[in-house]
């Protein structure tokens, strides 16, 4: 997983996304808000077709408030991965999947963050 790029997976975020009256424009905010990267790197990353492992190893500045981040994904708890890059893998992983939850309950972002890991919700955060 950690040598397989992050642009080849990216578009399946997307998909899960848009099935569920999601956007890429929201996808894109979960990402900037968990690795810090303003749109024009995260774009570059994707361009470069970069590894995950060194996707979240460039990452501007992770934001610290990801390790409140709770519940299954894969069938394992995010917070009991031992494994700090597959961790923040599956936190990408969680968010999306509840970004596309959300829109049934009308969530947007601000309320998927509260939601799954009780995280006020900071716009500025690593969003440009």
């Amino acid at each position: 997983m950690y040598t397989r790029s992050f642009a080849s997976v990216y578009p399946l975020y997307i998909t899960k996304a848009e099935k569920k009256g999601r956007t890429k424009t929201e996808v894109d905010e979960i990402i900037r808000w968990l690795t810090g990267y303003d749109q024009e790197e995260l774009e570059s990353q994707l361009e470069k077709q970069t590894d995950f492992e060194t996707f979240i190893a460039e990452a501007p500045q992770l934001n610290p408030s990801r390790a409140l981040i709770e519940g299954v994904i894969c069938g394992v708890r995010v917070q009991d991965i031992e494994e700090p890059t597959m961790q923040e893998i599956r936190y990408v992983d969680k968010l999306i999947d509840e970004l596309a939850k959300g829109k049934s309950n009308g969530e947007d972002f601000a309320e998927v963050i509260n939601h799954i890991a009780n995280i006020p919700y900071s716009p500025t955060w690593a969003v440009s």
